[in-house]
């Protein structure tokens, strides 16, 4: 599904919207809310209104866990960091126990033995079962999301649910969450603007199926929802 806004404060307030529901509905149900930010500068907005007072106020935030989709292999204070926006706009400004967020950065250990480790963190609130209540993701001007880029291994990976590799065409090591436990989630919230944008997002939604190029085809929910929200420049081509 996919919504069009005329502006990118609509789209941050729907997404916002679609969170606090979230966080409301599961805790409700099942005591607990799990969700998985983006990183990158299409969220910032949205994180400064969830933590602004009309919108932190309306969740438990005691009961959230707090994962991401990527990040880049960098300590958590540099500004290369998804996490460390997601702390500035966000997490530094709603009461959310430390002991609920798990950052995809680790001193003293490998990116790759790290994945590992916060494949276990996710199970460890999730169950075996692996199913977040709401992920957040970006998409790349080349279809990428989250660190799944055009042409990577880590495009094939079927049983891994967090992968770590060397991205060469940025001199840097990514960790991911995978295409299968991506898919597993409840509802799956996609945000784009920008014109940029618009020549891949008419490729993953209308394109023929080729994630090796276009990554964001990859992405469908095994029985949940996926919501695309985007702008008139993005969808220009759609």
């Amino acid at each position: 599904m996919i919504q069009i806004f005329d502006t990118i404060e609509a789209i941050n307030s729907t997404a916002a919207d679609i969170f606090v529901t979230a966080a409301q509905k599961a805790i409700t149900e099942k005591g607990q809310f799990s969700a998985v930010l983006t990183g990158g500068s299409s969220p910032a907005g949205i994180y400064r209104l969830l933590a602004s007072t009309e919108y932190k106020t309306k969740i438990d935030w005691s009961k959230v866990y707090i994962f991401w989709g990527d990040e880049r292999w960098v300590p958590l204070d540099d500004n290369l960091s998804n996490a460390k926006m997601s702390f500035e706009a966000l997490l530094s400004h709603v009461p959310i126990p430390e002991k609920n967020i798990f950052t995809m950065y680790e001193d003293g250990i490998s990116a790759e033995d790290y994945a590992v480790k916060y494949e276990q963190s996710v199970k460890s609130i999730l169950g075996p079962d692996g199913k977040f209540d709401l992920i957040l993701l970006g998409m790349g001007d080349d279809g990428h999301t989250a660190s799944l880029f055009p042409g990577e291994a880590v495009l094939n990976e079927k049983e891994k649910w967090v992968a770590a590799y060397r991205l060469e065409s940025q001199n840097m090591h990514r960790i991911t969450l995978t295409a299968p436990l991506i898919n597993k989630a409840e509802k799956i919230v996609v945000v784009a603007f920008g014109e940029k944008k618009a020549p891949a997002l008419k490729e993953v939604l209308h394109g023929d199926y080729n994630p090796a190029t276009y990554p964001m085809q990859l992405i469908k929910p095994v029985s949940g929802e996926l919501l695309f929200l985007v702008d008139k420049s993005a969808a220009g081509k759609a």
